[in-house]
């Protein structure tokens, strides 16, 4: 049977996608490994940390059984390093009870799913993550979406819509991954507060890095209390795999019974869950907080050196609205010893082609010289 014509329309895509310069293909490990990495979400360097590994290795006995959960959480997939790790969370949040799930886009996309229903409305940052928008779709609640960090905008749909609803949920992102700014957190708080609403924060890039000993953007700018689902996810700064929401018990054991990315998936290796609560065990070291200063100090540095302006955190966009141009800076950055990838649409509206620089803490003073050698400086 000739089967060209069925898949003729995903090669005029493809072929539409190379032409445009905006054809994506795996990278290879190895040649990341002999540079210095500017595209990971590595944020604290613990996959460069030795001794916490080491440290790790001595500690926990690794066997045939850590490899594999083998089940789903509710079935046998629920292994004591689990219920470490989410005791070890708890005490790390207190006063919150934690779930984990298999990664933090499962979380997005099961969360909202399995808490809002016809009767609700979610009001979403228009600039939220891929894994929210998904998790938008697959929700029977209406989804209404306020201009990014729009304080007033949001207040003005909750004003209009609010009344309309049984619950509402206003769902946005500590830092966000393209821009790196961060959301106006204790307004939304107040906004929350005034119109009776759930107020659901993604950390993925702000868990492990901001805040007191790491806990995250909201609890630096003190609303932590006033957050009812707080997502983070635990492969970035984390330097593991999976995420958590930190919530009240209600709503976790809601999510327990209803959250199908929970109900339907694999459970994590015992291994990954024993190795996260180790480093979690770690992050209010005297070393930890070293790192987290480096980070903010490195970062702020380049992004004045390269924007002209102070960033808000460790992800740094170089703008450039031109896919080649991005495409060129990279290979620039790469011959110098530097490893970064180009931004391109659909990830980012056409006109904001970008390179996402991704800073990390082991990250030196001399390195942000040469990359804003190579970028140029708005100084």
């Amino acid at each position: 049977m000739n089967t060209s014509s069925i898949y003729s329309r995903y090669e005029t895509e493809l072929n539409e996608l190379t032409a445009s310069n905006n054809l994506r293909r795996l990278p290879t490990i190895d040649q990341k490994d002999r540079l210095v990495n500017l595209a990971s979400n590595d944020y604290l360097a613990i996959n460069d940390n030795e001794a916490l590994l080491q440290s790790f290795l001595d500690r926990y006995k690794i066997d045939a059984h850590s490899m594999s959960s083998v089940s789903s959480r509710l079935l046998t997939g629920n292994h004591t390093e689990y219920q470490n790790l989410e005791y070890c969370l708890d005490e790390f949040l207190p006063g919150r009870y934690s779930l984990v799930f298999t990664g933090g886009f499962h979380a997005n996309q099961g969360i909202m799913q399995a808490l809002m229903g016809k009767r609700d409305l979610i009001i979403a940052d228009k600039l939220a993550h891929a894994s929210i928008i998904d998790g938008l779709r697959l929700t029977e609640a209406d989804v209404l979406r306020f201009r990014h960090n729009d304080i007033a905008h949001l207040e003005h749909i909750l004003k209009e819509n609010r009344s309309k609803y049984e619950m509402c949920m206003i769902v946005t992102e500590g830092i966000f991954s393209m821009d790196g700014d961060i959301a106006p957190l204790r307004e939304i708080a107040e906004l929350k507060e005034k119109y009776n609403t759930l107020l659901y924060v993604d950390e993925a890039h702000s868990f492990g890095i901001r805040g007191r000993d790491g806990r995250g953007i909201c609890e630096e700018v003190g609303i932590l209390d006033q957050v009812d689902l707080l997502m983070c996810t635990l492969g970035k700064a984390i330097g593991s795999a999976g995420a958590f929401v930190s919530t009240n018990k209600t709503i976790r054991e809601y999510l327990v019974n209803k959250c199908r990315t929970i109900i339907f998936t694999t459970a994590l290796p015992p291994i990954n869950c024993a190795w996260t609560q180790h480093v979690i065990e770690h992050l209010s070291d005297s070393s930890m907080n070293d790192a987290r200063e480096n980070l903010q100090r490195m970062s702020r540095k380049l992004s004045t050196a390269i924007n002209g302006k102070t960033g808000e955190s460790q992800i740094i966009p170089y703008i450039t609205g031109d896919v080649n141009i991005a495409i060129e800076k990279c290979k620039e950055l790469l011959d110098n010893g530097f490893y970064a990838l180009p931004i391109r649409y659909p990830t980012v509206a056409k006109g904001t082609e970008r390179i996402r620089l991704s800073l990390k803490a082991n990250i030196k003073e001399e390195g942000i010289d040469k990359i804003t050698d190579i970028l140029g400086s708005k100084k």
